[in-house]
């Protein structure tokens, strides 16, 4: 079997390599978001840039890919930047896209440059490749609208979903688990900042997704992150906790999940610093397996693998 790669981050198909996790292994990949849209898997990332494992995260920008099949990726480049903000100094932390009413808006977490710590913004574009702008001018989350913390960096990690009643949702956070309503324009919140409890150990990167009438809400916990997970009826909880779903991803104090469904298949999309011969802690690495569910609707814990996925999903 091949996989197909191409050296360099600019915009192309993959050229001969074996099929392998992570899937980029020339340019360094962290924090995964993926979304279905027209048959093709959009996958957005941020992009680690540091030279070494020594210091701390590099980070200026997110980089997209897509696939119609899981196997052969198409790179097209960084597509949003700290650049793109003009109220932010730094950090593209990690990000999370949806698509609503035909339009595609991009949560980023990014160091605000005039309120102290981090801080939640969004972008918006008619296309999922963009080009994305600024939707609003401004924070959409601020460290000073959370103030249950004595961290400055709790507002991180946006993950956004919309339910099948059309309400729209944005969870966030480290240490302390948050969501809000959404408008319907997607750039305002709905209402209070609310808590989220039944989350053991948790520490930031929570997705939210639906099969059948049951919520799943995956999440790092503890230090270095496993991902566990919990279930409920509501959007609103209470949320059961169900376990660890993927252990400590290889050489890697932090853990990043996406999970999506493409073509009647569930894929666990993650990262992972086991890449050689330089990752590691600030050169991380996407990487996707399958995920699999019980009968009773639980998850098999994730089996990281080095093969990832091996067939073309058709």
């Amino acid at each position: 079997m091949i996989r197909k790669t191409l050296v360099g981050i600019g915009i192309g198909l993959f050229s001969t390599a074996l099929y392998a996790n992570p899937i980029f292994t020339d340019v360094r990949t962290a924090d995964p978001a993926a979304i279905v849209h027209d048959d093709t898997v959009y996958l957005y990332t941020g992009h680690d840039e540091a030279k070494d494992n020594k210091t701390f995260f590099l980070m200026r920008d997110w980089l997209v890919f897509s696939s119609k099949d899981m196997v052969n990726w198409q790179r097209h480049g960084p597509k949003l930047s700290v650049t793109d903000f003009s109220w932010a100094k730094g950090d593209a932390w990690a990000a999370h896209v949806i698509e609503r009413d035909g339009k595609f808006y991009w949560y980023v977490t990014l160091r605000h440059a005039t309120i102290e710590g981090f801080a939640i913004g969004v972008a918006v574009a008619d296309s999922p490749l963009g080009p994305f702008k600024d939707a609003l001018g401004k924070a959409l989350i601020t460290n000073d609208m959370t103030t249950d913390t004595d961290i400055d960096w709790d507002d991180i990690d946006p993950a956004a979903f919309i339910d099948d009643d059309g309400q729209a949702y944005l969870f966030w956070g480290n240490t302390k688990a948050r969501y809000a309503k959404l408008k319907d324009n997607m750039i305002e919140l709905d209402g209070p900042i609310m808590p989220i409890e039944g989350l053991p150990n948790f520490t930031e990167a929570l997705w939210v997704h639906k099969r059948d009438d049951l919520y799943y809400l995956s999440y790092a916990m503890g230090f270095p992150e496993k991902i566990g997970y919990a279930t409920s009826k509501s959007i609103h909880g209470p949320w059961q906790y169900r376990g660890i779903l993927n252990e400590v991803a290889g050489n890697s104090p932090t853990n990043h999940q996406a999970i999506i469904e493409f073509k009647d298949r569930w894929f666990f999309i993650y990262h992972t610093g086991a890449s050689q011969p330089d990752g590691g802690e600030f050169r991380r690495a996407v990487a996707i397996d399958p995920l699999y569910y019980n009968p009773d609707g639980t998850l098999q814990r994730v089996i990281m693998t080095s093969e990832g996925i091996t067939e073309p999903v058709r």
